[in-house]
């Protein structure tokens, strides 16, 4: 793993340098789910359904990421997820301290997020949600989950028991900050759906359980499970 930390850490610098974003080198292509979804429409209680419907040894990484980066770069998981979904000025050097704690550049924020997802991805057999791993691993199945907006309002109301107002607020924040977040660090629209294998809608027609099978149904043909 060393050594692959070490090839990693050369094209991520190679990247910077030249303006382009590299996907993570793989030996063999291992089942792999990433999932990107608007924020209300499920995404993340559908990878974990997926993960129980496809039962061992498959899982779930979500905050799990966030925790291991931490771990990486010792840092407090506040800062790290507040660097993780806001958008900072691309420079390449590490600035001093911010309030006693180390502060992270884009780049380097990059090159520790692609170490901990290669990590990830590498295992095999694992579902990533969020954090852009669509564009890091050719070899993965890529699910993006959309719903239309007052279907995520009601759902997460219904979810974190809050007014429609803080929904609604909720729910635009975090389409700017993923948008913005994706576009500073991938150089990619997340919005765009050519960047998927498949786009799914949920809604009242299309629930978590059927989105789920949906994707199991794929991922047992997509790697001849």
């Amino acid at each position: 793993m060393r050594r692959l930390f070490e090839l990693i850490n050369k094209n991520i610098s190679l990247g910077f340098l030249t303006g382009k974003k590299r996907s993570v080198p793989t030996q063999e292509e291992l089942p792999l789910i990433t999932i990107s979804r608007e924020k209300g429409s499920g995404g993340r209680p559908i990878a974990y359904l997926v993960a129980k419907k496809l039962g061992r040894p498959w899982k779930v990484f979500h905050k799990e990421v966030i925790d291991e980066l931490a771990k990486e770069v010792h840092l407090e998981k506040r800062l790290v997820k507040e660097i993780d979904e806001n958008r900072i000025p691309l420079i390449e050097e590490v600035i001093g301290d911010f309030f006693g704690k180390k502060y992270l550049t884009l780049s380097t924020y990059y090159k520790h997020l692609v170490k901990i997802l290669s990590t990830v991805g590498h295992r095999g057999f694992v579902i990533i949600v969020g954090r852009g791993a669509n564009y890091l691993f050719p070899q993965a199945l890529t699910i993006r989950t959309i719903c239309e907006m007052e279907q995520r309002i009601k759902w997460l109301m219904e979810f974190e028991k809050i007014a429609k107002n803080q929904a609604i607020n909720r729910i635009e924040e975090s389409d700017r900050k993923r948008y913005e977040f994706e576009r500073a660090v991938y150089d990619h629209d997340i919005r765009k759906a050519h960047h998927y294998d498949l786009v799914i809608r949920t809604g009242p027609r299309l629930g978590i359980e059927a989105a789920a099978d949906l994707i199991v149904m794929m991922t047992k043909r997509r790697f001849r499970l």
